[in-house]
């Protein structure tokens, strides 16, 4: 599988977000380990606090199904957004060392290459949790 698969997954997964308050459409491709590929779309509800972003849906999904270990994750959303913090934070707790792909969804050669390290330095992780008194 090559970069240019998990992209047209993270954009073939955008098409099936669920959107209908804010119209922005986001689609998620994350390659575990072993070269799968899980996707994902954005949720939204009408108490946007309920809404799921595609980064996690996606996260959740490969986890829930076994998966543990990742290389990269595509983001295919209009212009190319970055990931949210609670995004980040998630990236950076299940998919540490993971290559970051940002897809302008209205021009999809448009990519923006980055790490979660890059977007989210210093982040909480649960070995901090440990060293608590």
């Amino acid at each position: 599988m090559t970069d240019s698969d998990l992209i047209q997954s993270a954009l073939d997964a955008r098409t099936r977000a669920h959107a209908p308050y804010s119209r922005f459409q986001v689609g998620a491709a994350l390659r575990t380990a072993d070269g799968e590929i899980i996707t994902g779309a954005n949720v939204e509800s009408a108490s946007y606090g309920l809404s799921c972003c595609a980064e996690r849906v996606t996260l959740f999904k490969a986890i829930t199904d076994g998966h543990n270990h990742f290389k990269a994750m595509a983001i295919a959303s209009p212009g190319g957004a970055f990931p949210c913090g609670a995004c980040r934070q998630l990236l950076a707790e299940q998919a540490p060392t993971a290559a970051i792909l940002l897809i302008d969804s209205n021009n999809p050669e448009i990519i923006t290459e980055t790490t979660i390290q890059t977007l989210h330095p210093n982040a909480f992780t649960g070995d901090q949790l440990s060293s608590s008194d």
